[in-house]
């Protein structure tokens, strides 16, 4: 795919379609990478996006119980004072 350099103010820049934009889930900001002579845009996520809604319904469900106890019978905790 070919695109053009556009100047915008001072400075110049890369104008990406609807279509690309909508398929590639970019919003408002890109990851530049600089690789062996490429340029690659990656979207930026958000890390943990959607996490407090998705352990709301872990809870409602009963699915945020510990797997495992968090001190074990044979631990001494005496060392770490």
């Amino acid at each position: 795919m070919e695109a053009t350099i556009i100047k915008i103010g001072n400075s110049k820049g890369l104008r990406l379609s609807k279509t690309i934009l909508e398929k590639y889930n970019i919003k408002d900001k890109v990851e530049l990478i600089l690789e062996k002579g490429h340029i690659i845009l990656k979207p930026i996520t958000i890390p943990r996006k959607n996490w407090e809604k998705e352990f709301k319904k872990m809870n409602d469900n009963g699915d945020d119980k510990l797997l495992m106890n968090d001190v074990f019978e044979d631990e001494n905790l005496e060392e770490w004072i």
